[in-house]
């Protein structure tokens, strides 16, 4: 007998019992569901819940595997074990060794990401009896994205668990929750342990200085640095590009970040409409941030307008602006359905969050917090979207009728 059929006849002894959304879960994790439409007003199609989170896993696969090689890169670089390479395939001799720390540091992010979110997710459907949904299999994959590098696995557990439970099982489970999940975990690490998603070395692997070199690197982030007029040796805008630079494991390549864009755009998985607005609006508000502030009216000296005299378009490749435009901001369930509520709604999460970048030096990376800010917004948007469409037609009836 094979694999499926013994599942298939657990399931069928489990059903109706207490424990069959566990089995069920299983089940339709590795196989399609045996239960098919064959008659009556069914729209048939070949994607769902489950292909449509595989697709967004597709898409995040390659951040992930540049991220466990640039976590080995910028640890090997730390240690003054190489020097720096610019590039996209950066230290070319030392790129097994950089997976291999980079592996031996992301992995266990990602099983434990992975193993208590999908086990509270068990729970919740046990206890109250309904089906395990695919919803978390992407949030699984970018939460060991956007955090630290040497976070403690324990901290992780705690805000993955937070982040499970407040960011969606209370609001009714999948496709109920009105804030992201990934970045309820982000925000209750930011909060909860403040040292950790804004200090200087918990970005680069078992970061050390090397005390009385001029390149010398202690983990900090670019944002970080900028924010404090200060600048990394070293690293030009092409490395910001490519990744070759600190940072959230999955956020450093600009160019992958991009190539999973147009991926999602294809398959119709990831709004364009979000996208590019999320991008206009970091723009724009970089633009009005270097048109109003110049070096010789702050002055060189001062800390609070160091992110400020940062060229608009470089927002754009240091930090979290594209990663979360294209994964976070895109998410069908938390972000405004509409075409122009898309529209407000992405210009206004990239408006927000160059606002944050500038005005918190402590906290420099604020794309995360204005998602979570539109996320609330989102139904708002839409509602008056709607109203307006609404309005319109009620006019054109009046003139048509009068």
């Amino acid at each position: 007998m094979s694999l499926k059929n013994k599942l298939h006849n657990i399931k069928e002894k489990y059903k109706g019992k207490k424990m069959a959304p566990a089995f069920n879960a299983l089940h339709t994790f590795l196989y399609l569901p045996n239960e098919t439409t064959h008659n009556g007003t069914h729209v048939k199609a070949a994607d769902d819940l489950k292909r449509t989170m595989n697709t967004v896993i597709m898409a995040l696969v390659p951040c992930l595997i540049f991220g466990i090689f640039n976590a080995g890169y910028q640890h090997y670089l730390a240690t003054g074990a190489i020097e720096a390479s610019h590039g996209f395939l950066g230290g070319t001799f030392w790129t097994f060794d950089n997976l291999i720390h980079g592996a031996w540091k992301v992995l266990p992010l990602v099983i434990v990401s992975y193993g208590v979110g999908l086990a509270v997710e068990f729970l919740f459907a046990v206890i109250k009896g309904h089906e395990v949904e695919e919803g978390y299999l992407v949030t699984g994959m970018l939460v060991p994205l956007i955090v630290p590098i040497d976070i403690p696995l324990w901290m992780l557990a705690v805000a993955v668990i937070f982040g499970v439970v407040i960011g969606k099982e209370v609001f009714g489970g999948t496709g109920m929750n009105i804030l992201n999940p990934a970045l309820t975990i982000r925000a209750f690490l930011f909060f909860a342990y403040p040292t950790w998603m804004s200090g200087d070395k918990v970005w680069v692997s078992e970061a050390v200085e090397r005390a009385g070199t001029a390149d010398a690197i202690s983990g900090e982030t670019i944002l970080g640095a900028y924010a404090q007029n200060n600048t990394l040796p070293g690293i030009d805008q092409w490395d910001m590009f490519w990744g070759l630079i600190p940072g959230s494991i999955g956020e450093t390549s600009k160019f992958l970040i991009i190539i999973g864009a147009l991926f999602l755009i294809f398959t119709k998985i990831g709004s364009w409409r979000i996208m590019l607005s999320t991008v206009i609006g970091a723009l724009v508000m970089g633009l009005i941030f270097n048109g109003v502030v110049s070096a010789e009216i702050i002055g060189e000296s001062s800390k609070f307008y160091g992110l400020m005299n940062v060229p608009f378009w470089q927002h754009l490749i240091i930090g979290s602006v594209l990663f979360g435009a294209v994964y976070m901001a895109t998410d069908p369930v938390t972000a405004a359905q509409t075409n122009k509520g898309k529209w407000i709604y992405g210009f206004l999460i990239g408006f927000i969050s160059i606002m944050i970048r500038v005005f918190n030096p402590a906290y420099p990376e604020g794309v995360f917090l204005a998602i979570l800010l539109m996320n609330v917004f989102a139904p708002t948007i839409d509602h008056y979207v709607v109203q307006g469409n609404v309005k319109k037609r009620m006019k054109r009836l009046k003139v048509k009728t009068a």
